[in-house]
């Protein structure tokens, strides 16, 4: 049987993307960031409550807790709370996911809190790169390059 949580989604819509000129992504920064910290400090909580879901019902599995080794009477008081807690902690990052979503750019990444937003770059369409470790935007990379071809601004935008 396979379990499933309600887990932080990372969504990639198919409606039109927002276009920003690096100026424009860069005025968002003080906004997303402090969105971008709100799920940078719940999703290690997350992680931790899903980690302790998996290990308490491995216990019950296989009869490590003499208590709970009824795998016939499905999942224990504990771990239906635990469940309880995963699936809230996740609806808060969601909400924060959905807030980056309504100003245009797109969550990347939660371990690094990278963020795109959808820009252009000699007629072509880019991706602005933000890491939250990052005062303003300093990168950019092709749409399907991720984080691995990033590339610094050339150096004209790069003072802007």
């Amino acid at each position: 049987m396979r379990l499933v949580f309600a887990s932080p989604r990372l969504s990639f819509s198919l409606v039109a993307h927002k276009f920003f000129t690096l100026a424009d992504a860069n005025r968002t920064l003080p906004l997303v960031k402090r969105v971008v910290q709100d799920i940078m400090t719940v999703y290690p909580q997350w992680k931790d409550l899903v980690d302790r879901y998996g290990l308490v019902a491995s216990q019950a599995r296989y009869g490590l807790v003499a208590s709970q080794a009824r795998p016939e009477w499905g999942e224990s008081q504990e771990q239906l709370s635990l469940k309880t807690e995963v699936d809230t902690v996740a609806a808060k990052i969601n909400g924060y996911l959905g807030e980056l979503e309504q100003i245009g750019c797109e969550f990347k990444g939660f371990d690094e809190g990278l963020v795109d937003f959808h820009g252009r770059l000699d007629e072509r369409e880019i991706l602005w790169c933000w890491k939250f470790s990052e005062d303003r935007i300093t990168h950019w990379h092709e749409l399907e390059a991720g984080f691995a071809g990033r590339q610094p601004l050339p150096e004209v935008m790069s003072r802007t």
